[in-house]
């Protein structure tokens, strides 16, 4: 089965799933629909954001989250993003060393230090040999090439990341392709643009940093400073990517963009520790080298995206069960789907047009 039969599958059960609920329930009905849709625009004691929602309704959210995170097949998603994400890592590296390159001749180096205290031991072998054999002369030339491929290869985990959001919120696609593949590209600007400048901010540091601080009149201890506030400083800068993506990729109408979301510190937090926690188990009781010999570094790389793609859904399963519970103290259905407004509807089939009511006062782009 190709990936594009696995993404026509799961929308097909995603759709069935929600026909079910529709038709099998009394939520399904016309009259009920009319219920749910009938106070119109929010109401002043709509939730308008995470912190306003009922301590029930966390709990509900954790529970679903959990049960919705299987039945969405993230697991097998993920594994699908780490095949886009290898196809677009490396063209983001050459134009990552080629940037670092314009700053100093041990900045890639230094970036190879930071990244390993993270990545398992293996992956970062890996990273290392990537990262020193696309070093080259003509940093200025190779970076604009760099960039232009990066930006491109890339877009394809975009375009898959926009795939999977919609099954996580159980969206059929409703913008036309003029529309999604700008905005993709768009995307993969900004996070191309944000991942450099935070690998920047990781190399800042020892010699390059206190160069930097003498040229600008800073004193050693703001040096020291920025070496220990660096980290707090690159995990906001990861939730803010997290934040982008998971409010950009979907066809969903968002209330409006928050810099930090939930999903993407919950995100954060599981790939930290996942990380660490896969990477002691490699250290002390894996035997990759045994069973794949030259390939074991392949592997617990492979395996390492794929935790950490596992951890970027989960982050958009929880945002998409918070919007489930934002809606349902506005008055719709447990059980109705979608529960989120489309941001387009265009390139929607009727069958997949929603079948009630907008719940909040703001229309949707497109029909419907």
């Amino acid at each position: 089965m190709t990936h594009h039969d696995v993404h026509r599958s799961s929308g097909h059960d995603v759709r069935n799933r929600s026909d079910g609920r529709a038709r099998g329930t009394e939520n399904g009905t016309p009259e009920s629909r009319t219920r749910a849709g009938a106070s119109g625009p929010r109401g002043e004691n709509s939730p308008d954001s995470p912190t306003e929602l009922h301590k029930r309704s966390w709990w509900g959210v954790l529970k679903r989250t959990a049960k919705e995170f299987q039945q969405d097949k993230l697991t097998d998603w993920a594994a699908a993003l780490t095949y886009y994400a290898v196809l677009s890592i490396f063209p983001a590296l050459l134009a990552m060393v080629s940037l670092l390159g314009l700053f100093s001749k041990g900045a890639t180096q230094t970036l190879i230090d930071n990244l390993g205290t993270l990545a398992p031991g293996p992956a970062r072998d890996i990273i290392e040999s990537v990262l020193n054999g696309l070093q080259s002369p003509g940093a200025g030339i190779a970076a604009i090439i760099g960039i232009a491929v990066a930006l491109w290869s890339a877009s394809g985990y975009v375009a898959a990341f926009m795939r999977v959001a919609n099954v996580v919120y159980e969206m059929p696609e409703g913008r036309p392709i003029w529309k999604t593949l700008p905005l993709r590209l768009a995307i993969t600007t900004v996070l191309v643009i944000l991942t450099a400048a935070g690998a920047v901010a990781v190399v800042f540091t020892g010699d390059l940093a206190h160069r930097a601080g003498d040229l600008i009149g800073l004193g050693d201890t703001a040096v020291t400073v920025w070496s220990i506030a660096k980290w707090p400083v690159m995990v906001i800068a990861v939730m803010l990517v997290l934040a982008l993506l998971y409010w950009a990729a979907p066809n969903v109408s968002h209330p409006g963009f928050k810099w930090v979301t939930p999903g993407s510190v919950l995100a954060v937090v599981v790939w930290i520790i996942a990380s660490l926690a896969f990477g002691f188990y490699v250290a002390n009781f894996a035997s990759y080298s045994k069973t794949y010999a030259a390939l074991a570094g392949v592997v617990v790389f492979l395996i390492w995206l794929w935790i950490t793609n596992i951890a970027v859904l989960l982050g958009v399963e929880l945002d998409a069960e918070l919007a489930r519970a934002r809606a349902i103290e506005e008055g719709l259905p447990p059980d109705q789907e979608p529960y989120v407004e489309p941001r387009d509807t265009r390139k929607m089939d009727e069958d997949e047009l929603p079948e009630h009511p907008v719940v909040r006062g703001d229309r949707p782009e497109g029909r419907g």
